[in-house]
This record gives structure tokens, sequence and C-alpha cells, in this order.
């Protein structure tokens, strides 16, 4: 039986503010695709089924509320966006590395609507992020997520003063790790561009009456296109993998 209506209910809005910013960011459930009222009521469900776990962290400050309450609100929100935000980058990544691959082999197509996102991308750009974050799902990234958020309240409990430059620090490792791991992922693309487009400049030297780069076009395509299917599975699995490390560390 709830002894304290207005400290539970205060308790519980302290935990949304943190798990809704959360959710509000992160890749997959803050998808642009996905309607607001499903994330509302995704983020009201995760507060109330964390607020038992948390108890003790949130309410003796939202027992006795007060003026620095309304603080609490956006301290607790902003939090929750950077723990949003560090997956929210690692899954941009992926379209860096899509961008990256695709220029590599040549491959123009005007871009589509984009599958996560109200923009325009490029087919095999799609192809590569939504395999990517299906694979994320399958591996329980959330959970990972989910369970930083718990942990959180150790590290940053409710009330404490928020270090800017920690966060900042938090979220630039996280851009240069996912960055360094991109790179590496769109390596061998990019070798066989360079590769493939100095052999044609050679080639080029040699006959400079033939349009060798226009004819050159679609071999390179094929070529890379021909590398992304061999490739694809360790590529899509290799990215999975560079999530955990990444995110525990923080």
């Amino acid at each position: 039986m709830i002894t304290d209506p207005q400290g539970t209910i205060l308790a519980l809005f302290l935990a949304f503010c943190r798990m809704g910013g959360c959710v509000m960011v992160l890749p997959g459930f803050g998808s642009s695709r996905v309607p607001p009222q499903v994330r509302l009521f995704l983020a009201v469900a995760l507060s109330m089924a964390m607020l038992p776990v948390l108890w003790d962290a949130i309410y003796p400050k939202a027992s006795t509320p007060n003026a620095t309450y309304i603080g609490l609100i956006f301290t607790e929100a902003l939090i929750g966006v950077v723990y949003g935000l560090i997956a929210r980058l690692y899954t941009l990544g992926m379209q860096f590395a899509g961008s990256i691959l695709t220029m590599s082999i040549g491959f123009t197509a005007p871009g589509g609507h984009d599958i996560l996102e109200d923009s325009s991308e490029n087919q095999l750009t799609n192809l590569l992020t939504l395999s990517g974050l299906l694979l994320l799902f399958m591996m329980d990234f959330h959970h990972v997520v989910f369970r930083a958020l718990v942990d959180s309240y150790v590290a940053t409990p409710v009330g404490a003063v928020i270090d800017p430059q920690k966060m900042l620090i938090t979220l630039t490792d996280t851009l240069r790790a996912s960055t360094m791991i991109m790179l590496r992922l769109a390596s061998p693309f990019l070798i066989f561009g360079l590769m493939f487009n100095v052999a044609i400049g050679l080639i080029n030297k040699l006959a400079p009456q033939i349009p060798v780069f226009f004819i050159s076009t679609p071999f390179l395509l094929m070529g890379g296109l021909f590398l992304l299917y061999l490739s694809i599975a360790a590529l899509i699995r290799q990215y999975a993998g560079g999530f955990a490390p990444i995110f525990s560390s923080f």
C-alpha cells in the first residue's frame, strides 16, 4: 500500500525524466518512425518498472519537494539524454561508414527515404544501418543501456552536481571510438577504391584518347558490390561486437 502518494508520484516523475530523456534519443526507440505516443508510454512503463529498484535513491529527494525539485527535473533529463546519445552516436557511425563505402565503390544512386529517420539516404546505407540496428536489438543492446541507466544512479546520484566537462569528454570519447571503428569497417572499400582508381589512372595515361574513367565506373561498382557481398556478414558482426565495449567503458 502506498503511504505517500505525493512523494511516490514525484519520485516516479524524476525517474521518468532520466528514463524518458534516454528513450527520446535512443536508437530504434527514438526513431521518427515510432509514434510519439509509443515512446511516451514506453518511457512511463520503463520508469514504473525501474522505480522499485531505485526507490532508495530517488524517493528521499522527492519526498520533500521544494524549489530545488525544478532543478532536479532538468538535471535528470540531461543525464538521460547523455546516456542515450552515447548509443545514438555509435549507431549514427554506421551511416558515416555507409557514406564512405558508397563513395569508394562509385555507388551514386539518388537517395531515397531513410528507413529509420525522416531524411534521404541511399539504398546501401539504409541496408547497413537497418541490419546493424536489428542485430543490436537481437543482442539486447537496449538491456545494456537500461542497466547502465540503473547504475548511473550510483555514479551520478539524484541531486548531485553535474560536471559538464565530464559529459563532453564522454561524448567526444564515444565519437572518437565510434569513428575509429567505422573507419576500420570501411577500410577494405577505401583500399579497393584507391587501388582501382590508381590502376585506371595509369591506364588512362597509356591510352589518353579513350575515356577509361567512364568505361571503368561499372566495373568499380560491380567489384565494390561483390566485395560487400563477401564482407557484409563480418562487417555487421564487428559493428555489433563493438557496441558493448564502448558503452561499458562509460
